[in-house]
């Protein structure tokens, strides 16, 4: 595409500086890795988070479950965590489609670069996804400010004051249920499934209307009230995730009672 321009770059910390460069000049950049790349971006990206962007800046990442190829197991959703950085996670071609765009606007909507999360069985499979005319959003004008981009001592205290607001005002817009990113389907509510990503599949096509389902399309910041109202509305509620006990944990520690990795694996794929 003559209108992008694209390169590889010698590791992963590079790629997100450079992405993060695009951005400030006012260029709408994204950058991809896979998850131990994440480990060598760390750097740039806590920063990053504090600072903010001009464009839109969104960095990909994608989780290895199974270790089809790759030297562990991490579960990236830490990071957004530690960071301080917004993190969506699609669950099939369409999603990732459809959550890409909106990163690039909520990167913006929040000034903060957006994670988009990914494991090996959604970066690996196939379905329908609709397509549309690509929109130009130009490039933004970039102004000299040392005051974000600059982040000595003090210019870095006043900024993570900013950082922990942008995180309220993040999950009150993820309560409501992000513009559609994290959805309530009500079947039976005998059994409600609190999920994300790939793991939605698979409790759909388990279970079909024998559940409900609360998928959640923003892992981080996770709402608190529309988890313990979904919670409320079941009999028993069981958290599926693939790796960690990511939402299982922020559950229990706002006094949801689930059931998650004592039922269910902490290594590798579920199916």
């Amino acid at each position: 595409y003559d209108e992008i321009f694209s390169e590889w770059a010698p590791n992963e910390k590079v790629a997100c500086e450079v992405a993060f460069g695009a951005s400030v000049a006012g260029a709408r950049s994204f950058c991809a890795m896979k998850h131990v790349g994440l480990n060598v971006a760390a750097d740039p990206l806590f920063t990053a988070s504090y600072t903010g962007v001009n464009a839109g800046m969104v960095i990909l990442v994608a989780d290895d479950p199974g270790m089809h190829s790759s030297q562990n197991e991490q579960d990236s959703r830490h990071y957004a965590m530690g960071s301080k950085t917004m993190m969506l996670e699609p669950s099939d071609s369409a999603e990732c489609l459809d959550f890409t765009k909106r990163a690039f606007d909520l990167s913006e909507k929040f000034d903060t670069p957006v994670i988009i999360r990914l494991t090996t069985r959604v970066a690996h499979s196939r379905s329908v996804a609709p397509v549309a005319e690509r929109v130009d959003n130009g490039l933004k004008e970039y102004t000299k400010n040392p005051q974000k981009y600059v982040m000595v001592p003090a210019n870095a205290k006043v900024k993570h004051v900013v950082v922990e607001q942008r995180i309220l005002d993040q999950i009150a817009y993820c309560e409501t249920g992000a513009d559609g990113l994290n959805t309530i389907e009500y079947n039976s509510k005998k059994i409600g499934v609190i999920t994300s990503g790939i793991c939605y599949q698979y409790a759909k096509e388990a279970l079909g209307e024998n559940a409900s389902y609360l998928k959640l399309g923003c892992v981080y910041p996770l709402p608190v009230d529309l988890i313990k109202n979904f919670a409320a509305e079941c009999e028993k509620v069981y958290v599926l995730e693939e790796l960690d006990d990511y939402i299982e944990t922020h559950c229990r520690k706002n006094g949801i009672e689930v059931i998650g990795k004592d039922a269910f694996t902490l290594q590798g794929e579920y199916s």
